[in-house]
């Protein structure tokens, strides 16, 4: 096994080179502030605390670090707005640290009215609707 580890050549790939993505690949979080509502669920779900999001008087502020990413989609799945998607793609190289952070300062939206609850039906109904007489 050594000597065919020793003679067997490279078995790494030139940086920054990468394998092909396979298929069902979840890559970068992308988000759409027009979508958003501002509820945090995607905060709460994101297990690597890649996405940040801290709540001011009439508007918020969402970030995302790709570079804490683990890329599990929890966050995409739960966002009921969606608001939030991935790309199909690796996100690219980067060299410091919060290099490829995004922060977005949103204002809140009014939340939308709730619809008048329907008036009950009538007690007596009409001889059509009972199955009377023709």
């Amino acid at each position: 096994m050594l000597w065919k580890n020793l003679w067997g050549g490279s078995q790494t790939l030139i940086f920054p080179a990468r394998p092909a993505e396979g298929k069902g690949f979840r890559g970068q979080v992308r988000f759409n502030p027009d979508l958003c509502t501002g509820c945090a669920i995607c905060k709460f779900r994101c297990t690597s605390r890649a996405i940040e999001y801290k709540a001011g008087k009439g508007e918020f502020t969402w970030s995302y670090d790709p570079g804490q990413c683990t890329f599990c989609g929890r966050c995409v799945e739960g966002c009921k707005t969606h608001a939030l998607s991935q790309d199909a793609e690796c996100p690219p190289l980067y060299l410091t640290i919060h290099e490829l952070k995004e922060v977005y300062t949103v204002a809140r939206k009014a939340p939308a009215p709730k619809p008048a609850p329907a008036a009950p039906p009538a007690a007596g109904g009409n001889a059509e609707s009972v199955g009377g007489a023709q």
